[in-house]
């Protein structure tokens, strides 16, 4: 058949290499893809009490960009700053600010664009108490 239709060659040919360029394209950014960054908005004062997060280690940053991986998952509470987080391999973002409680999922990389310097307490899934135990005092 291909013998008496080159065309029909050529044709399978480049539908074959869209779709492994396409697999390819998916499998590169498939280590992102179920990971998100989520954000609660102004939590409570009993809900950071309750989260201990005076109790957390400070960090801050100035205004740039940065490229962060996420070797644990990461709790964090802004006290101060402004932040537009793009997921590696992708234009999405979230954007998250002073008085948001973000949860960053442990294997994430990502960009953060500070536009305003960020301080923050922070404290990874490693360091986390439990719920049972009574929370020690800072």
């Amino acid at each position: 058949l291909f013998l008496f239709y080159p065309h029909c060659l050529l044709h399978v040919t480049n539908k074959l290499i869209a779709q492994l360029s396409s697999f390819l394209s998916s499998m590169a950014s498939d280590s992102n893809s179920n990971l998100r960054i989520t954000i609660e908005r102004n939590p409570s004062q009993s809900r950071l009490a309750e989260l201990n997060i005076k109790c957390w280690p400070k960090w801050g940053c100035s205004p740039g960009k940065y490229q962060l991986k996420f070797d644990a998952e990461e709790t964090c509470y802004l006290l101060k700053g402004k932040v537009k987080a793009y997921t590696k391999g992708s234009s999405d973002f979230v954007e998250f600010g002073a008085g948001d409680l973000v949860t960053i999922p442990k294997g994430l990389s990502c960009t953060w664009d500070v536009s305003v310097a960020v301080d923050k307490y922070y404290k990874f899934e490693s360091s986390s108490y439990s719920s049972s135990s009574s929370l020690p005092s800072c």
